[in-house]
Parts: structure tokens; C-alpha cells; sequence
């Protein structure tokens, strides 16, 4: 089974082990290799802003942002095969979620960032058909609302 390790920088109020599903749910479905190993980390707006400042020359914070393990996958003797990072604004997320369930939308939001590090992109339409259609089944699975996903299409990330 997959390993998701979960840093919460600011011990923020989330559901670890549904953070945990949300990535596994979507590895599985992609079928990664089932030793794949990434982190997720929840930390504050300004954490983000400036990791998007400094990798993605944007001066502002997003969602979600993903650091990639290089191709292929590191692998280490006897560890895990690491996929890489998922950084997690929650104060942004929460705004984000504009009424809707924090949960669902941080849950979205692994969803997201786990298929970006599985190669996915969103950058032409091709793409986002395809990235688009991956996270749609495994909302479907981790029985997440619909309606929080038009919030998270509406946001460059």
C-alpha cells in the first residue's frame, strides 16, 4: 500500500486519514506503483505564496502546489517508490471552499495535486479532458460533493 505522510505545519484542524484516502483512492485508481510514497504538507497562505513566488515566479498564494520527485520516481533501496509534495494553503482552502465542506475541498485538493504528481496537467484542453475526467471518478469514490469542484476550476493553481 501506498505511503502518505502528512505534515501539518500549523496544526491546522484537518481530517488526516481522509487526506491519507483521498491520495491512496486516487493512486489506486491511476494504478501507481503500489509502494508509491509522497507528503503532504498543510501550511499557511504565506508559506505558499512564497514557494509560487520563488518556483512559479507568482507573487500570491494558491491552493495547492505540487513538487514532482524527478523522473522516475526516486527510489531509494528498501523505501518506498517517492512520487514528491503536496503543499496545502488551508487558510486559502478554506476560502476556497465558499460554504461548501472544508473537508470535500481539501480532500479535492489531494485528489488534484496527487494526479499532477502522477503527470497529469491541465495546461490544454486535451489535457484537462483527461485530468479532468481522472478526478471526477475518484470524487465520485471518495463520495465528495460535486458542487465543490466548479470552486476549485475557478482558481489558477
Amino acid at each position: 500500500m501506498a505511503t502518505v505522510e502528512i505534515l501539518n505545519e500549523q496544526g491546522y484542524a484537518v481530517d488526516e486519514a481522509r487526506l491519507r484516502s483521498a491520495a491512496i483512492t486516487t493512486l489506486t485508481q491511476q494504478r501507481a506503483q503500489p509502494d508509491s510514497a509522497l507528503t503532504i504538507v498543510i501550511t499557511d497562505n504565506e508559506s505558499v505564496a512564497a514557494l509560487n513566488r520563488q518556483y512559479r515566479g507568482i507573487d500570491a498564494p494558491t491552493d495547492v502546489l505540487t513538487f514532482p520527485a524527478d523522473a522516475p520516481p526516486v527510489i531509494l533501496e528498501g523505501e518506498p517508490s517517492y512520487l514528491g509534495d503536496l503543499i496545502i494553503a488551508y487558510p486559502y482552502a478554506a476560502t476556497q471552499a465558499q460554504g461548501h465542506d472544508l473537508g470535500d475541498n481539501l480532500a479535492l485538493l489531494v485528489v488534484h495535486g496527487t494526479l499532477h504528481l502522477l503527470g497529469y496537467d491541465h495546461d490544454t484542453l486535451e489535457q484537462r479532458a483527461a485530468m479532468w475526467t481522472a478526478q471526477e471518478a475518484a470524487v465520485r469514490a471518495l463520495h465528495i460533493s460535486p458542487d465543490v469542484v466548479p470552486a476549485l476550476e475557478s482558481y489558477d493553481h
